[in-house]
């Protein structure tokens, strides 16, 4: 273990902190990122029956995503550093109840702006309590191969958990109300607030005071980055609602990097971004969601409008890919110990090109066995050793008070990375070429996430 890495300490409340129960506390974090990560399948696969009971109108339906990603991918970088300074565990539950409140409440909705201001709020609670679950892995498990482990499981619990929530989202849409689907997320919630404060030991608050201004201009300037690239999902580029969002978050951005430089305090940490390795692993997690996005968009298409399937099909149809990432999970970390994180971050990319590649020749007249299956394999394998490495390399080294900001900062690449991917691969089959199109824009994000991982410097594992 890193010498500059300090041991969690804890709280000293008398009586007061719960029995370490390390694989209890990891089950609970890696439930509440698969509730995060399942919630966005679960809207859209709704988003039909809500517009008609509703009533809601194309913009309405895309606030009702929009509202969310503007405060999750807004408030990520914020709700990292509240973690390291209110403490971990108070934050992740308070993100947690928020998110669950929240998912409670959308089952009630009777209009579009009740509904709207709801997901908003929930993207509050999920900026809360990514990053701070996160930080909380890494305070409880030492780097090196716990640590590795713990990043495969929660990777693992993540696929296994889309899987089935796949399944169930298109059951209950197919024989019932969309309401039900909408409250899928509230039992897994009540059960994280039930058994985390059991699990979970609060982290040590690190002294020091949230850079407001900080906070202000990095939230602006993610949400503003990310309304536009949602926006470029539907309009043109040249539509002056994306130029004028895209280049204004942009510009934000430059500021925000100019406030931090000169802040006493910076709510990201200016070093995290001083190592190559790091550096190198925060391209690769910004690249690698635009090279699975759209399998699962453009493959709901295929399935349901091209083939007439019931959502319930297509999500059998989609299982063999969170199927396949749970299974490769565990072997990733073995894999990554005895090859090192280079070759197991370019062998996932170099997997994450060919099923983009294969989807992108598919042919509607050919069977789903050798058609979509053998890619959709391909895919699974490919993310588990894609997640693994660069998580790995962008978690280590860290100092005391580190945990949170860095978290956050994988957080917000990944729900960025998500945007971009999504807005260009719709443009790109929008323009040009269709689905297959927007796979061949996949298996070039896959490889620049490929060219990041050849660049790295090849060491077994990080001092």
């Amino acid at each position: 273990m890193s010498a500059q890495v300090a041991a969690p300490t804890l709280v000293p409340k008398a009586g007061a902190a719960p029995k370490a129960r390390p694989a209890l506390a990891l089950g609970v974090i890696a439930a509440c990122n698969a509730m995060i990560q399942l919630d966005d399948p679960i809207v859209n696969i709704a988003l039909p029956g809500l517009r008609e009971g509703l009533s809601l109108s194309p913009m309405g339906a895309a606030w009702v995503i929009n509202a969310y990603l503007l405060t999750f991918g807004g408030l990520l970088l914020l709700g990292g550093r509240a973690g390291d300074i209110l403490g971990r565990r108070k934050v992740f539950l308070a993100g947690v109840g928020l998110f669950t409140a929240a998912a409670a409440l959308r089952g009630f909705a009777t209009s579009a702006e009740f509904l709207i201001a709801v997901r908003a709020v929930q993207g509050v609670g999920a900026a809360l309590a990514a990053p701070s679950g996160l930080a909380l892995v890494l305070s409880m498990f030492a780097e090196g191969a716990p640590r590795k482990r713990a990043i495969a499981v929660c990777t693992a619990v993540g696929a296994v958990s889309t899987a089935g929530g796949l399944l169930l989202a298109g059951a209950l849409t197919s024989v019932s109300s969309w309401r039900w689907v909408l409250y899928l997320d509230v039992p897994v919630g009540i059960g994280i607030l039930l058994l985390a404060p059991l699990a979970i030991r609060e982290t040590a608050r690190s002294r020091g005071r949230f850079d407001l201004a900080g906070a202000l201009v990095s939230a602006l300037g993610a949400a503003s980055l990310v309304y536009g690239l949602a926006q470029a999902a539907e309009r043109p580029w040249s539509d002056p609602v994306v130029v004028g969002s895209v280049l204004a978050g942009l510009a934000l951005l430059v500021v925000f990097g100019w406030v931090e430089r000169r802040a006493e305090q910076p709510i990201v940490v200016p070093r995290l971004f001083a190592d190559r390795d790091r550096v190198l692993a925060y391209v690769g997690t910004l690249a690698v969601p635009g090279a699975l996005i759209g399998t699962y968009f453009f493959l709901n298409q295929y399935f349901q409008r091209g083939h007439g399937w019931s959502a319930l099909a297509t999500a059998c149809a989609l299982l063999p890919l969170p199927v396949t990432m749970a299974v490769t999970a565990g072997l990733a970390v073995r894999l990554e110990r005895a090859q090192g994180p280079r070759r197991l971050m370019a062998a996932g990319a170099a997997l994450l090109v060919a099923g983009n590649l294969w989807l992108a020749t598919l042919d509607a007249s050919e069977p789903y066995a050798l058609g979509v299956l053998p890619a959709l394999v391909l895919l699974g394998a490919g993310m588990a050793c894609s997640v693994l490495p660069p998580t790995v390399l962008a978690t280590s080294g860290l100092r005391g008070g580190e945990a949170g900001a860095a978290s956050s900062v994988l957080n917000s690449l990944q729900s960025v990375g998500g945007s971009i991917g999504l807005a260009t691969l719709v443009m790109v089959s929008t323009h040009s070429g269709g689905m297959t199109g927007g796979f061949a824009t996949g298996a070039a994000f896959a490889g620049i996430a490929l060219l990041a991982a050849l660049s790295l410097r090849g060491r077994a594992s990080r001092p």
